[in-house]
């Protein structure tokens, strides 16, 4: 399957037509940014780790049972992908508060959940993508209520899934972010990414930041983190 024109260039992905209308290609850049865009920068290599991790877990949520948009890893920066009509939700499943959260509402971070929860944003970054509940969502017609509840289900599947893997791994799965879209067929797919930009993951035993904070917030060793983690989910550890 060949590349065609570039169809959209996101903040940190190109995304590529192909000669096959059903089919894109998503190309992962070295591109950092944080607080909605107003930060930007690059941290080395980091298109190459979210490429292979985001598809070491679609394959595996796949086995799971839970659909994506993967198709298959054509190099260490790209992946042919089904094409989907992405929802203009961000969905957010968190387990310890963290981030914003925290921020919000005024607590400590790493406060344990009794039980996962889940939050949603309108992506539209003029309105710096603003939480709404599942009632606006439906409100603004960004899906349907039925919809909803399935991209809810698959959230704290995953959430399930991704605990279980980084668990036995050292790491502590604190939140993430993940996008859905629907397929010509009208399935509701996984899509975009599963990675440390995507990911809080801190380490079980020192609890050291080895994500995006660590970009966010000035901490230094950004690409060491970023390395860290694609070398205990390879099994390196």
């Amino acid at each position: 399957m060949k590349k065609q024109k570039l169809l959209y260039e996101g903040k940190v992905k190109k995304v590529y037509e192909t000669d096959d209308p059903a089919f894109l290609i998503v190309s992962y850049k070295d591109d950092a940014t944080a607080q909605n865009g107003h930060k930007r920068g690059t941290i080395e290599g980091k298109g190459i780790i979210n490429n292979k991790m985001s598809n070491l877990f679609m394959q595996e949520l796949e086995k799971a049972g839970i659909p994506t948009h993967f198709v298959k890893e054509l190099n260490e920066r790209e992946t042919l992908v089904k094409k989907v009509s992405i929802f203009p939700l961000e969905v957010i499943v968190r387990n310890l508060s963290a981030g914003s959260f925290a921020k919000r509402y005024g607590i400590a971070e790493g406060i344990p959940f009794p039980a996962a929860t889940i939050e949603f944003s309108y992506k539209n970054d003029a309105l710096e993508d603003p939480l709404l509940n599942t009632y606006h969502a439906v409100a603004l017609g960004l899906c349907e209520q039925e919809e909803i509840e399935t991209i809810k289900r698959y959230g704290f599947m995953i959430n399930e899934e991704l605990k279980r893997f980084w668990d036995k791994r050292g790491i502590t799965l604190v939140d993430f972010k993940i996008e859905f879209g629907k397929d010509t067929a009208g399935r509701i797919l996984l899509a975009d990414e599963i990675s440390p930009d995507t990911c809080r993951l801190w380490d079980q035993k020192t609890g050291k930041k080895l994500d995006k904070d660590r970009f966010r917030h000035d901490l230094g060793g950004v690409e060491e983190a970023y390395g860290e983690v694609m070398k205990r989910a390879c099994g390196q550890v």
